[in-house]
Protein backbone atom coordinates (compact mmCIF):
# COMPACT_ATOMS: atom_id res chain seq x y z
CA UNK A 1 0.00 0.00 0.00
CA UNK A 2 1.23 3.72 -1.14
CA UNK A 3 2.08 5.37 2.44
CA UNK A 4 0.89 9.04 2.44
CA UNK A 5 3.26 11.84 3.30
CA UNK A 6 2.44 13.66 6.69
CA UNK A 7 3.60 17.19 6.27
CA UNK A 8 5.86 19.49 4.26
CA UNK A 9 8.76 18.69 6.75
CA UNK A 10 7.95 14.85 6.10
CA UNK A 11 8.57 15.50 2.31
CA UNK A 12 11.46 17.88 2.30
CA UNK A 13 13.62 14.94 4.82
CA UNK A 14 12.92 12.42 2.14
CA UNK A 15 13.61 14.94 -1.14
CA UNK A 16 16.98 15.22 0.70
CA UNK A 17 17.51 11.65 1.99
CA UNK A 18 17.52 10.14 -1.56
CA UNK A 19 20.55 8.74 -3.52
CA UNK A 20 19.73 11.12 -6.56
CA UNK A 21 19.90 14.63 -7.32
CA UNK A 22 15.96 15.12 -7.15
CA UNK A 23 16.43 18.94 -9.38
CA UNK A 24 18.81 19.26 -12.22
CA UNK A 25 18.79 22.26 -12.67
CA UNK A 26 18.78 22.27 -16.03
CA UNK A 27 21.41 19.90 -16.44
CA UNK A 28 21.80 16.53 -18.51
CA UNK A 29 23.57 13.62 -16.73
CA UNK A 30 27.50 12.05 -18.60
CA UNK A 31 29.42 9.31 -18.09
CA UNK A 32 31.56 11.05 -15.27
CA UNK A 33 28.56 11.83 -13.20
CA UNK A 34 26.39 8.69 -13.32
CA UNK A 35 29.93 6.49 -12.78
CA UNK A 36 31.21 8.67 -10.47
CA UNK A 37 32.73 6.99 -7.72
CA UNK A 38 33.38 3.76 -10.00
CA UNK A 39 37.56 3.05 -10.16
CA UNK A 40 38.12 0.70 -12.64
CA UNK A 41 40.36 -2.97 -11.29
CA UNK A 42 41.90 -5.82 -13.18
CA UNK A 43 40.83 -7.59 -9.61
CA UNK A 44 37.20 -8.77 -10.38
CA UNK A 45 35.89 -8.64 -6.53
CA UNK A 46 37.74 -4.90 -6.51
CA UNK A 47 35.92 -3.55 -9.66
CA UNK A 48 32.84 -4.60 -8.36
CA UNK A 49 32.97 -3.44 -5.33
CA UNK A 50 33.30 -0.38 -6.93
CA UNK A 51 30.83 -0.24 -9.39
CA UNK A 52 28.59 -1.04 -6.93
CA UNK A 53 29.56 2.16 -5.11
CA UNK A 54 28.93 4.32 -8.24
CA UNK A 55 26.44 6.88 -8.42
CA UNK A 56 24.66 5.10 -10.71
CA UNK A 57 24.42 1.49 -9.13
CA UNK A 58 23.40 3.66 -5.98
CA UNK A 59 20.58 4.90 -7.63
CA UNK A 60 19.50 2.00 -9.15
CA UNK A 61 19.70 -0.35 -6.02
CA UNK A 62 17.61 2.38 -4.59
CA UNK A 63 14.96 2.21 -6.91
CA UNK A 64 14.49 -1.47 -6.85
CA UNK A 65 14.06 -1.39 -3.15
CA UNK A 66 11.83 1.41 -3.72
CA UNK A 67 9.34 -0.77 -6.37
CA UNK A 68 9.07 0.05 -9.76
CA UNK A 69 5.82 1.44 -9.08
CA UNK A 70 7.12 3.37 -5.84
CA UNK A 71 5.35 2.54 -2.57
CA UNK A 72 5.56 5.39 -1.18
CA UNK A 73 4.13 8.73 -1.98
CA UNK A 74 7.14 10.37 -1.28
CA UNK A 75 9.42 8.66 -3.41
CA UNK A 76 7.01 8.55 -6.39
CA UNK A 77 7.17 12.60 -5.65
CA UNK A 78 10.86 12.65 -6.03
CA UNK A 79 10.97 10.61 -8.94
CA UNK A 80 8.40 13.49 -10.87
CA UNK A 81 10.60 15.84 -9.76
CA UNK A 82 13.64 14.37 -10.98
CA UNK A 83 12.30 13.15 -14.20
CA UNK A 84 10.37 16.85 -14.82
CA UNK A 85 13.85 18.32 -14.12
CA UNK A 86 15.67 15.91 -17.21
CA UNK A 87 12.54 16.61 -19.41
CA UNK A 88 13.30 20.46 -19.05
CA UNK A 89 17.21 19.97 -19.18
CA UNK A 90 16.90 17.58 -23.02
CA UNK A 91 14.25 20.54 -24.03
CA UNK A 92 17.43 22.96 -23.37
CA UNK A 93 19.48 20.36 -25.20
CA UNK A 94 17.60 20.18 -28.13
CA UNK A 95 17.10 24.13 -28.31
CA UNK A 96 20.64 24.07 -29.63
CA UNK A 97 20.04 21.72 -32.60
CA UNK A 98 17.74 21.19 -35.06
CA UNK A 99 15.14 18.63 -34.14
CA UNK A 100 15.16 17.29 -38.35
CA UNK A 101 18.85 16.63 -37.43
CA UNK A 102 18.28 14.27 -34.90
CA UNK A 103 18.15 10.52 -35.91
CA UNK A 104 17.53 7.35 -33.86
CA UNK A 105 19.22 4.41 -33.98
CA UNK A 106 17.56 1.62 -32.37
CA UNK A 107 17.99 -1.93 -32.10
CA UNK A 108 18.53 -5.14 -29.59
CA UNK A 109 20.40 -4.64 -26.16
CA UNK A 110 22.29 -7.80 -26.85
CA UNK A 111 23.79 -7.49 -30.12
CA UNK A 112 27.78 -8.49 -28.57
CA UNK A 113 30.71 -6.12 -29.30
CA UNK A 114 31.69 -8.90 -31.85
CA UNK A 115 28.70 -9.00 -33.95
CA UNK A 116 29.58 -7.61 -37.67
CA UNK A 117 26.29 -5.62 -36.87
CA UNK A 118 27.49 -3.78 -33.99
CA UNK A 119 30.46 -2.35 -36.21
CA UNK A 120 28.16 -1.18 -39.12
CA UNK A 121 26.00 0.37 -36.52
CA UNK A 122 29.30 2.66 -35.66
CA UNK A 123 30.67 3.15 -38.69
CA UNK A 124 27.49 4.27 -39.72
CA UNK A 125 26.80 6.49 -36.62
CA UNK A 126 30.23 7.85 -37.44
CA UNK A 127 29.90 8.92 -41.17
CA UNK A 128 26.30 10.58 -40.00
CA UNK A 129 27.60 12.30 -37.02
CA UNK A 130 30.39 13.95 -39.36
CA UNK A 131 27.57 15.01 -41.58
CA UNK A 132 25.93 17.02 -39.05
CA UNK A 133 22.99 14.61 -37.40
CA UNK A 134 23.02 14.24 -33.74
CA UNK A 135 22.62 10.54 -33.13
CA UNK A 136 20.08 9.34 -30.28
CA UNK A 137 19.43 6.30 -28.52
CA UNK A 138 18.04 4.48 -25.79
CA UNK A 139 21.49 5.12 -24.35
CA UNK A 140 22.48 1.23 -23.03
CA UNK A 141 24.31 -1.79 -24.53
CA UNK A 142 24.17 -3.51 -28.29
CA UNK A 143 23.42 -1.06 -30.99
CA UNK A 144 22.85 1.77 -28.68
CA UNK A 145 26.67 1.71 -27.50
CA UNK A 146 27.40 1.13 -31.40
CA UNK A 147 25.60 4.05 -31.97
CA UNK A 148 27.04 6.54 -29.52
CA UNK A 149 30.44 4.28 -30.05
CA UNK A 150 30.43 5.78 -33.70
CA UNK A 151 29.54 9.31 -33.03
CA UNK A 152 32.47 9.46 -30.37
CA UNK A 153 34.73 8.28 -32.58
CA UNK A 154 33.43 10.82 -35.44
CA UNK A 155 36.45 12.99 -36.68
CA UNK A 156 38.79 10.52 -36.15
CA UNK A 157 40.21 7.72 -39.16
CA UNK A 158 38.21 4.77 -40.20
CA UNK A 159 41.30 2.55 -38.96
CA UNK A 160 40.88 4.42 -35.44
CA UNK A 161 37.23 3.49 -35.30
CA UNK A 162 38.35 0.14 -35.72
CA UNK A 163 40.44 0.15 -33.40
CA UNK A 164 38.34 1.27 -31.02
CA UNK A 165 35.98 -1.61 -31.74
CA UNK A 166 38.46 -4.45 -31.60
CA UNK A 167 39.27 -2.80 -27.96
CA UNK A 168 35.90 -3.53 -26.90
CA UNK A 169 35.52 -6.50 -28.34
CA UNK A 170 38.49 -8.44 -26.69
CA UNK A 171 37.88 -6.71 -23.33
CA UNK A 172 34.09 -7.82 -22.93
CA UNK A 173 31.74 -8.61 -25.50
CA UNK A 174 28.66 -8.80 -24.06
CA UNK A 175 27.54 -6.06 -21.18
CA UNK A 176 27.25 -8.43 -18.79
CA UNK A 177 30.88 -9.12 -18.49
CA UNK A 178 33.21 -7.40 -16.16
CA UNK A 179 34.81 -4.93 -18.27
CA UNK A 180 31.83 -3.64 -20.12
CA UNK A 181 31.97 -0.67 -18.40
CA UNK A 182 35.92 -0.13 -17.86
CA UNK A 183 36.47 -0.72 -21.68
CA UNK A 184 34.31 1.84 -22.61
CA UNK A 185 36.00 4.20 -20.44
CA UNK A 186 39.69 3.57 -21.32
CA UNK A 187 39.09 3.78 -25.33
CA UNK A 188 37.00 7.28 -24.12
CA UNK A 189 40.08 8.22 -22.40
CA UNK A 190 42.55 6.99 -25.46
CA UNK A 191 40.10 8.70 -28.20
CA UNK A 192 38.88 12.13 -26.21
CA UNK A 193 35.79 13.51 -27.92
CA UNK A 194 35.37 17.20 -27.20
CA UNK A 195 33.58 18.37 -30.91
CA UNK A 196 30.60 15.86 -31.36
CA UNK A 197 27.91 15.55 -29.38
CA UNK A 198 25.51 12.63 -29.05
CA UNK A 199 22.21 11.65 -26.61
CA UNK A 200 21.54 8.62 -24.77
CA UNK A 201 18.30 8.32 -23.39
CA UNK A 202 18.39 5.05 -20.61
CA UNK A 203 16.25 4.41 -18.00
CA UNK A 204 16.50 2.79 -14.13
CA UNK A 205 13.46 0.47 -15.36
CA UNK A 206 16.13 -1.64 -17.05
CA UNK A 207 19.20 -0.38 -15.09
CA UNK A 208 20.72 -3.96 -15.38
CA UNK A 209 21.64 -2.79 -18.43
CA UNK A 210 24.19 -0.11 -18.04
CA UNK A 211 24.24 3.13 -19.64
CA UNK A 212 27.00 3.82 -22.53
CA UNK A 213 29.44 5.90 -21.28
CA UNK A 214 30.14 7.11 -25.03
CA UNK A 215 27.03 9.28 -24.96
CA UNK A 216 28.07 12.90 -24.21
CA UNK A 217 24.60 13.53 -23.02
CA UNK A 218 22.24 11.18 -20.91
CA UNK A 219 18.66 11.95 -20.17
CA UNK A 220 17.94 9.24 -17.39
CA UNK A 221 14.54 8.49 -16.59
CA UNK A 222 13.21 6.93 -14.16
CA UNK A 223 9.36 6.39 -15.82
CA UNK A 224 10.11 4.11 -18.95
CA UNK A 225 7.00 5.25 -20.64
CA UNK A 226 8.11 8.58 -20.47
CA UNK A 227 11.63 7.99 -21.90
CA UNK A 228 10.18 5.58 -24.43
CA UNK A 229 7.96 8.46 -26.02
CA UNK A 230 10.71 10.77 -25.43
CA UNK A 231 12.86 8.63 -28.43
CA UNK A 232 10.85 8.63 -30.93
CA UNK A 233 9.24 11.98 -30.46
CA UNK A 234 12.67 13.74 -30.76
CA UNK A 235 13.95 11.94 -33.67
CA UNK A 236 12.48 14.44 -36.25
CA UNK A 237 15.27 13.46 -38.93
CA UNK A 238 14.19 9.70 -38.55
CA UNK A 239 14.72 6.69 -36.74
CA UNK A 240 16.79 3.48 -38.22
CA UNK A 241 15.64 0.22 -36.86
CA UNK A 242 18.20 -2.88 -36.70
CA UNK A 243 17.83 -6.39 -35.56
CA UNK A 244 16.30 -6.21 -31.87
CA UNK A 245 13.59 -8.11 -30.02
CA UNK A 246 10.24 -6.65 -28.54
CA UNK A 247 11.60 -3.95 -26.97
CA UNK A 248 12.30 -2.54 -30.50
CA UNK A 249 9.04 -4.18 -32.34
CA UNK A 250 7.16 -1.80 -29.96
CA UNK A 251 9.12 1.40 -31.09
CA UNK A 252 8.68 0.79 -34.79
CA UNK A 253 4.44 0.38 -33.78
CA UNK A 254 4.78 3.18 -31.87
CA UNK A 255 6.55 5.85 -34.28
CA UNK A 256 3.95 4.22 -36.98
CA UNK A 257 1.45 5.71 -35.03
CA UNK A 258 3.20 8.99 -34.93
CA UNK A 259 4.04 9.03 -38.45
CA UNK A 260 0.40 7.64 -39.65
CA UNK A 261 -1.51 11.27 -37.64
CA UNK A 262 1.41 13.11 -38.65
CA UNK A 263 1.30 14.15 -34.73
CA UNK A 264 4.21 17.04 -35.27
CA UNK A 265 2.98 17.48 -38.41
CA UNK A 266 5.33 15.55 -40.73
CA UNK A 267 6.60 11.74 -41.32
CA UNK A 268 10.12 10.92 -40.55
CA UNK A 269 11.92 8.35 -42.49
CA UNK A 270 11.46 4.39 -40.76
CA UNK A 271 14.51 2.82 -42.32
CA UNK A 272 14.80 -1.34 -41.95
CA UNK A 273 18.28 -2.56 -42.10
CA UNK A 274 18.73 -5.84 -42.57
CA UNK A 275 16.60 -7.22 -45.26
CA UNK A 276 16.75 -10.89 -44.14
CA UNK A 277 15.83 -10.13 -40.02
CA UNK A 278 12.62 -7.52 -41.18
CA UNK A 279 11.57 -9.91 -43.98
CA UNK A 280 11.71 -13.33 -42.66
CA UNK A 281 13.02 -13.60 -39.17
CA UNK A 282 10.42 -10.93 -38.19
CA UNK A 283 8.40 -9.82 -41.14
CA UNK A 284 7.82 -6.48 -40.08
CA UNK A 285 8.78 -4.95 -43.43
CA UNK A 286 5.84 -6.43 -45.37
CA UNK A 287 3.45 -6.15 -42.98
CA UNK A 288 3.51 -2.30 -42.65
CA UNK A 289 3.97 -2.57 -46.56
CA UNK A 290 0.70 -4.13 -46.35
CA UNK A 291 -0.98 -1.90 -44.04
CA UNK A 292 0.01 0.65 -46.33
CA UNK A 293 -1.53 -0.56 -49.44
CA UNK A 294 -4.73 -1.62 -47.46
CA UNK A 295 -4.81 2.09 -45.88
CA UNK A 296 -4.81 0.77 -42.24
CA UNK A 297 -1.71 3.22 -42.07
CA UNK A 298 -0.88 6.20 -43.54
CA UNK A 299 1.99 8.37 -44.31
CA UNK A 300 5.22 6.15 -43.90
CA UNK A 301 8.50 7.06 -45.32
CA UNK A 302 9.48 3.57 -45.27
CA UNK A 303 13.14 1.91 -46.94
CA UNK A 304 14.40 -1.70 -46.49
CA UNK A 305 18.25 -1.93 -47.22
CA UNK A 306 21.36 -3.61 -45.65
CA UNK A 307 23.56 -0.72 -47.30
CA UNK A 308 24.57 1.37 -44.84
CA UNK A 309 25.33 4.30 -47.69
CA UNK A 310 21.59 4.11 -48.64
CA UNK A 311 20.66 4.59 -44.65
CA UNK A 312 22.80 7.43 -45.34
CA UNK A 313 21.28 8.48 -48.86
CA UNK A 314 17.63 8.24 -47.48
CA UNK A 315 18.44 10.67 -44.32
CA UNK A 316 20.11 13.39 -46.65
CA UNK A 317 16.99 13.45 -48.75
CA UNK A 318 14.27 14.17 -46.41
CA UNK A 319 16.81 16.65 -45.17
CA UNK A 320 16.91 18.42 -48.32
CA UNK A 321 12.90 17.57 -49.65
CA UNK A 322 11.03 16.53 -46.64
CA UNK A 323 10.46 13.43 -48.47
Amino acid sequence: MISDFKNSNDIANWLRSVPYEVQRNGRLYNAAELYHGYEPSADAEQDAASFANCYDSRVYRHFKEQGTMARDVNESLARTFHDHGIHWALKAFLAEHDPKRCVGIMGGHAIQRTDPMFATVAMLSKRLTEEGFVMVSGGGPGAMEATHLGAWMAGRTKQEAHEAIGMLASAAASFKDQQWVASALEVMHRYPQHRYVSLGIPTWLYGHEPSTPFATHIAKYFENSLREDTILTIAFGGIVYTPGSAGTLQEVFQNAVQDHYLSFGFASPMIFMGKQFWTSDVPVYPLMQHLMATGRYKNLLLTLTDDPAEVEQVLKQFQQTGR
